[in-house]
C-alpha cells in the first residue's frame, strides 16, 4: 500500500469506497457486498446441468436416443416422491433427462396430458440452491420451491415458477459432492 494508492481511494466517493471494503465472498462462491445495505449478490450459474424431456414411456424414447443421436443411457432411476421415472444421457458436461410419469397424477402426466412429449425444463447448476432462491426471490421471481429438496441423482434441487421465467420451467441444482 502506497501513497498513491491512498490518493485514489480517497478521491473515490464514500459509498464506492464502503463498497469495496465490504466485498465479502460467500459460501456458495459469489460476491456479497453488506445484503442489508445494498442486497446485492451476483449468483454463480456453473453451467447447464441437464435438459429435461416429458415421455411417455422411456422404454419407447431409449431407440432415439441411443440408435440415431447414438448417446448411452448411463442412469435409470424412480423418483418415488415427485412420482417420476428418470433416464439421463450425457451430451459434453450437459445431461438430458427424460421423464417418465409412474403416476396418472404426477406433474409430468399433467404436462404431458396438457402439451404433450417434449421439453419440460432447463436445470442450471449452481454453487448454493438455498443462496441462489433467496437471489431470485428477492428479485421478484415466483418459487415452486422455497428450499432445496432431493432430486434424482442425488442433487439438492428447486424449480422457479414459469411465469416469472419468460415461461420457461427452471430448476436449479447442486451437486452436495462437490462441496
Amino acid at each position: 500500500f502506497d501513497k498513491s494508492q491512498s490518493v485514489f481511494l480517497f478521491s473515490l466517493p464514500f459509498f464506492i469506497m464502503k463498497m469495496i471494503f465490504q466485498l465479502t465472498s460467500v459460501p456458495s462462491g459469489g460476491i456479497m457486498v453488506s445484503r442489508d445495505e445494498l442486497n446485492f449478490y451476483i449468483m454463480n450459474l456453473t453451467h447447464i446441468e441437464h435438459l429435461g424431456i416429458a415421455v411417455k414411456s422411456i422404454e419407447e424414447a431409449l431407440p432415439y436416443y441411443e440408435e440415431v443421436l447414438g448417446l448411452k443411457c448411463y442412469s435409470v432411476e424412480e423418483v418415488a416422491d415427485q412420482k417420476v421415472k428418470t433416464a439421463f444421457f450425457k451430451v459434453g458436461q450437459t445431461k438430458i433427462e427424460l421423464l417418465e410419469p409412474t403416476s396418472e397424477d404426477s406433474t409430468i402426466a399433467k404436462f404431458i396430458e396438457k402439451r404433450g412429449e417434449g421439453i419440460h425444463h432447463i436445470a442450471f447448476a449452481v454453487d448454493g440452491v438455498a443462496d441462489a432462491l433467496a437471489e431470485v426471490e428477492s428479485k421478484g421471481v415466483r418459487l415452486i420451491d422455497k428450499a432445496p429438496r432431493k432430486g434424482a441423482e442425488g442433487l439438492n434441487i428447486a424449480f422457479l415458477h414459469p411465469k416469472s421465467t419468460c415461461s420457461v420451467l427452471t430448476e436449479l441444482c447442486e451437486d452436495p459432492n462437490k462441496k
